[in-house]
C-alpha cells in the first residue's frame, strides 16, 4: 500500500485552502451568480461561475480555461474536460476527468447560452476581471482574498487529491505538470493505469458528493475527550455541525483531532421524525429541520426522507402506523433527530 501524502501535503507554505472551504467559496460563487440582475450581467456572471468550477474540479491554470472551446474540449458522456497546447484538433491533448455532479452542473449552465456562442472564445475574457470575481466571492465567504485567487484554487485542488492518497504522478499529469517531482521519480505509471487510478478516485469521491443521505462529509471543529468517550463536534461541507460520540480507543485509532476531514454515517431506522415548525424539546443532540421530499410507504414500514438543504437528505425508517398517525405528507416541514451515540465516524 502506497504511504498517505496527507502528511505530505499539510506543511506546504502556498497559499491553499481545504474541502471544506473550497465549499464555501463554490457556495458563495452561486450566491453570486444567482443574485438579481440583468440577462446580460446573468450571463457574465455565469461565464465567472462556469470558469471558478472548471478549476476547482480539473485544477488547471486559468489561461487554459479561458482557451476552452465547449464545442469540442467537453465529454459530458464521460465527465472528462480537454485541454489543448496548441490551437488545431491534432494538438497535444490532457484529459482530466471531473466528478459527475459538477460536470451535471457545468453542461446545465452551457445551456443558457446561446449555441452560437459554444465555439472558441467562449470563455475570452479579461483574466484582471475574473480576478476581481475570485477575490470578491472568497471575501464573501470569510476567506482571504489571496486565498481565493485561481493558482490557490488549482493548488488546493491537487492537494485534495493527495489527501485522498491519488498517487503522486496522477496527480501530476492531472494538473498538467511537465516537471517530474521528487516523489514521481519513484514510481512510474502508464498512461492506462493513470487512467484507472484516476477513474477510481473520482467515482470515490463521486460516492462522497453525492450519497449524501444519512452522512454528512467534513472538518472536524472540536474534540472532547472523557474518561471512556470522546464527543466529536464535525461541520459539514454545507455549514451543518454533527456531534458523534466514540471511545477514546476509536478517537485515538482514528486519529480524530481538529482539523481533520471526516465523515459521519446514521442508520435511517436511528433517525426520529418531529412534525413541528419549532425545534422539538428532547435530548437527541443533532437536530435538522427540513422537508419531506419523499414518501415510500410499506405495509408495515415506510420510509421518509427529508431534504435539510440544498444536496443533503435524511431517511428515516418507521413503521407505517406511526406515519400516519403523525400525518407525515410529502411537503411537510419537520425535524429529523439522531443521537450522537448513534452515529458513525469514518476516515479515509
Amino acid at each position: 500500500m502506497p504511504a498517505p501524502h496527507a502528511g505530505i501535503v499539510a506543511a506546504t507554505t502556498k497559499k491553499t485552502i481545504d474541502p471544506v472551504q473550497l465549499q464555501s467559496l463554490e457556495q458563495s460563487f452561486r450566491a453570486w451568480a444567482e443574485a438579481p440582475c440583468g440577462a446580460n450581467r446573468k450571463l457574465s456572471r455565469l461565464r465567472v461561475l462556469l470558469i471558478f468550477l472548471l478549476i476547482r474540479y480539473t485544477g488547471a491554470k486559468l489561461n487554459e480555461i479561458l482557451s476552452l472551446n465547449p464545442a469540442d474540449d467537453f465529454d459530458f458522456t464521460n465527465c472528462k474536460v480537454c485541454f489543448r497546447k496548441g490551437e488545431v484538433k491534432s494538438s497535444s491533448i490532457r484529459e482530466v476527468r471531473i466528478p459527475e455532479t459538477p460536470a451535471i452542473e457545468i453542461k446545465n449552465l452551457l445551456k443558457e447560452f446561446s449555441p452560437s456562442n459554444m465555439m472558441a472564445g467562449f470563455f475570452k475574457i479579461d483574466p484582471a476581471h475574473v480576478r476581481r470575481k475570485f477575490y470578491d466571492c472568497a471575501e464573501a465567504a470569510g476567506i482571504p482574498r489571496e486565498m481565493g485567487t485561481p493558482e490557490a484554487i488549482r493548488r488546493s485542488r491537487a492537494i485534495e487529491l493527495m489527501q485522498s492518497n491519488m498517487p503522486l504522478p496522477v496527480v501530476q499529469k492531472i494538473m498538467g505538470h511537465s516537471t517530474p517531482n521528487l516523489a514521481a521519480a519513484y514510481v512510474e505509471f502508464s498512461e492506462e493505469e493513470i487512467r484507472k487510478v484516476e477513474r477510481f478516485h473520482i467515482e470515490r469521491e463521486n460516492r462522497r458528493k453525492t450519497s449524501a443521505r444519512n452522512s454528512f462529509f467534513g472538518k472536524i471543529d472540536t474534540v472532547r475527550i472523557g474518561d471512556v468517550q470522546a464527543t466529536i463536534e464535525i461541520i459539514s461541507l454545507e455549514g451543518h455541525r454533527i456531534h458523534s460520540i466514540v471511545t477514546r480507543d476509536s478517537q485515538s485509532r482514528l486519529g480524530l483531532k481538529p482539523g481533520c476531514l471526516a465523515g459521519v454515517e446514521v442508520k435511517a431506522p436511528w433517525v426520529v421524525l418531529h412534525k413541528a415548525i419549532e425545534e422539538p424539546a428532547c435530548s437527541a443532540e443533532n437536530r435538522f429541520k427540513g422537508t419531506v421530499l419523499r414518501i415510500i410507504k410499506g405495509k408495515i414500514n415506510s420510509e421518509v426522507v427529508v431534504r435539510i438543504s440544498g444536496s443533503t437528505e435524511l431517511c428515516s425508517i418507521l413503521t407505517e402506523k406511526s406515519r400516519q398517525f403523525l400525518g407525515i405528507e410529502e411537503g411537510d416541514t419537520l425535524w429529523a433527530v439522531f443521537n450522537a451515540a448513534m452515529t458513525v465516524i469514518h476516515v479515509d
